[in-house]
């Protein structure tokens, strides 16, 4: 099944903000790629407008390709992708080898390894990092865990996808390290937002808290991703806060299995919590500033 240039076939899971632009770059690198989606009818038209393949289950998507990669929500819809009725297991073949990409519980990409592989499938956890606009242009940051010879083996399509690619450890060693980074990420989002509230507070020039933070110590991609947008109150979502509050979530529990602290994150994830009550769940995670605002009584 592998594609003339001795590339494998891809079969990719999950079409929505992130999958399906990780997915337009595999159809422009030219891979053999067949595609499939929960959503009746949606993956027979992006298969239409970019060139590949559509089927309707996991499991015919397991044998149409080499390497099955799947990008949802969370750690249910990857076990039921792959390991549920007509799931990827059910059409496996002896070559098969799945790529999780989405962000789920590092526990859980375990389990479903253990169980995919006493079917004689193999599994990587391949999570990424950058958002859309770096999925858009396949610059992503992919962290993964697995065997090396199965990361070997899936690396032709993270080329396509991404500009950096870590083999970080075993398999969930990829979701480790992804939810940690969200977690700090979600941290700074917090402190930028509190930071523009005390210097609106103060009366300072905004335009000025942004030239000298972000020169000084002070400074994060957090501060030049979402300072204008949330001066803004502009909330166009590149990554959903009710996402992000999941995988801070997921990173505060697999803290608390390894014995320790995480009280930056824990912080994150009450502003979280506070916006998604608010009804910005389906926002951008800078919507945070929401909450900031709320307890400030205060908006900038």
């Amino acid at each position: 099944m592998a594609t003339p240039d001795d590339r494998p076939s891809i079969g990719f899971y999950g079409l929505g903000i992130m999958g399906s632009r990780m997915a337009a770059n595999l159809a422009r690198a030219g891979f053999a790629l067949t595609v499939a989606t929960h959503t009746p009818g949606k993956a027979q038209a992006w298969a239409a407008e970019h060139g590949a393949a559509a089927v309707d289950t996991a499991a015919d998507l397991a044998a149409a390709c080499d390497v099955l990669i799947t990008m949802v929500v969370d750690g249910d819809q990857v076990r039921e992708v792959l390991l549920g009725h007509h799931g990827a297991a059910d059409g496996a073949h002896e070559r098969l080898l799945c790529v999780d990409m989405s962000t789920i519980a590092p526990a859980d990409t375990v389990a479903i390894g253990d169980e995919l592989r006493a079917r004689g499938v193999g599994l990587v956890d391949a999570p990424v990092t950058g958002s859309s606009p770096k999925a858009e242009d396949g610059t992503l940051t992919i962290m993964c865990g697995g065997d090396a010879d199965d990361v070997a083996r899936a690396m032709p399509a993270f080329e396509a996808m991404g500009e950096l690619i870590v083999h970080v450890g075993p398999l969930g060693a990829g979701e480790q390290l992804k939810v940690i980074n969200n977690a700090m990420a979600a941290a700074n989002a917090a402190v930028l937002a509190e930071g523009l509230v005390a210097a609106s507070a103060a009366g300072l020039d905004l335009d000025a808290f942004e030239r000298v933070v972000g020169a000084g110590s002070g400074g994060s991609a957090m501060l030049a991703l979402k300072a204008g947008p949330m001066r803004a109150h502009d909330y166009a979502t590149l990554f959903k806060l009710d996402h992000m509050r999941k995988d801070v979530g997921l990173c505060l529990d697999a803290a608390q299995t390894a014995g320790v602290s995480f009280p930056s994150a824990e912080h994150a994830a009450d502003l979280l919590a506070e916006a998604a009550a608010a009804g910005w769940g389906d926002a951008d995670f800078a919507a945070l500033l929401e909450a900031v605002e709320s307890r400030a009584a205060r908006r900038i």
